[in-house]
């Protein structure tokens, strides 16, 4: 679920260039992927309940935070679930661009959604193991990338380097969340690290760099057959980062109808126990938003996404002092500070973000507007939800 591979760096890398980009690559791990690997592991190991970060953030700060994660997340999601069916689109449209223009290309994208759902009727485990192979198949083509464009540098300098949750359906899960995280923190920096540095030493052009480039470096180095290898790559990134995204952001409606915050017939499951109509009604929101340019996707799903994230970060201590009793076989070192200081870095790349998407619009609005009209939607909702149950 976190790591895809290499797909979708490409514009980080056209406009900062090898150098910025790599030190970009090799210090945002620990500003972010490590404290939300370690935050995870603590939370997930103590609580591994069906629902996950929503099921957190309402044990520690109480049912209206709670029902604000579940809120933001799914909001996020809308964007973060269109990246990956657009993904497929781009590369796609390297095979041949006709097949993707004008409206063939949203009709991909729905293609890919329905197919991703009817992949998570099956059930997790299905899930899982499905995408395991595909990361196999996927990344296969960056190894022998990397191998190439190591081949081609060696003795000829440096190129252009240097010029200008669903916890329940998890087996033991105190013991394999904390494990699975910090070792796919490890997996994205390698995953995302190893091809830059490659291509910058073989000496490609960093400014030519966009969505979908990889295929053209591929066809550069090693020919036209790496660079199909690639482009089915790409387009398997986006079947296989969606799916098992689709299994996590599934549970939350499930959770909340469990707490009387979203309708009953989202806890509805099939004989595989999946939680259907929530696969089904998510499917249908994430529709919504195919055809954004990935670009925007990115901008409005940081700023949302972040929003929910730091409701797990404070979680984390909050919960601490609350609840000092309760089993965490993991734990965030250093105590008290340690679990506080593991969000200073994660929130300080947020709020840059949401400084960084200042100008991004959504349906009209500006990016920072419209996240604000979410949270407050998510408030108001709670507040009628409440409002009928009372009656």
């Amino acid at each position: 679920m976190v790591a895809g591979g290499p797909y979708g760096l490409e514009d980080i890398l056209g406009k900062a260039g090898y150098l910025r980009a790599l030190l970009m690559l090799a210090i945002i791990p620990f500003l972010w992927s490590l404290p939300t690997a370690l935050m995870v592991g603590e939370l997930a190991s103590a609580i591994p309940s069906e629902g996950g970060f929503y099921i957190w953030v309402r044990r520690a700060l109480g049912p209206f935070w709670g029902f604000q994660e579940a809120w933001l997340s799914l909001a996020a999601s809308v964007f973060d679930m269109a990246l990956y069916p657009v993904i497929f689109v781009d590369y796609l449209g390297r095979v041949e661009p006709s097949w993707t223009a004008g409206h063939r290309g949203p009709l991909w994208a729905l293609a890919v959604v329905a197919a991703c759902a009817l992949w998570n009727l099956r059930g997790a485990k299905v899930v899982g193991e499905g995408s395991i192979a595909l990361f196999i198949v996927l990344i296969a083509p960056f190894v022998l990338l990397v191998a190439v464009a190591l081949w081609k540098w060696h003795g000829h300098g440096a190129g252009s380097l240097l010029q200008p949750t669903v916890a329940q359906e998890v087996d033991d899960p105190q013991r394999n969340y904390p494990r699975a995280m910090l070792g796919s923190a490890a997996m994205v920096a390698a995953t995302y690290i190893l091809p830059l540095l490659a291509v910058g030493l073989a000496g490609l052009d960093a400014a030519q760099f966009s969505t979908g480039a990889w295929t053209d470096a591929a066809r550069l180095l090693a020919g036209p057959a790496l660079a199909l290898a690639v482009v089915l790559g790409g387009m398997i990134n986006g079947v296989g980062m969606f799916s098992p995204l689709m299994m996590s952001y599934t549970r939350l409606p499930y959770a909340m109808a469990e707490d009387g915050l979203a309708p009953q017939a989202f806890t509805l499951r099939n004989r595989f126990g999946v939680p259907w109509v929530s696969v089904l009604f998510c499917a249908c929101i994430w529709a919504l938003a195919v055809n954004f340019t990935f670009e925007r996707l990115i901008s409005i799903d940081l700023v949302l996404y972040g929003s929910s994230l730091l409701l797990e970060f404070v979680a984390l201590p909050v919960l601490r002092r609350r609840e000092p009793e309760l089993p965490r076989p993991f734990r965030v070192p250093g105590g008290m500070a340690g679990a506080v200081a593991a969000g200073i870095g994660p929130a300080l790349l947020i709020f840059f973000s949401m400084y960084a998407a200042r100008n991004e619009h959504v349906w009209g609005l500006n990016a920072l507007l419209f996240a604000a009209l979410v949270g407050v939607s998510g408030a108001l909702v709670y507040a009628l939800n409440n409002l009928l149950r009372s009656r």
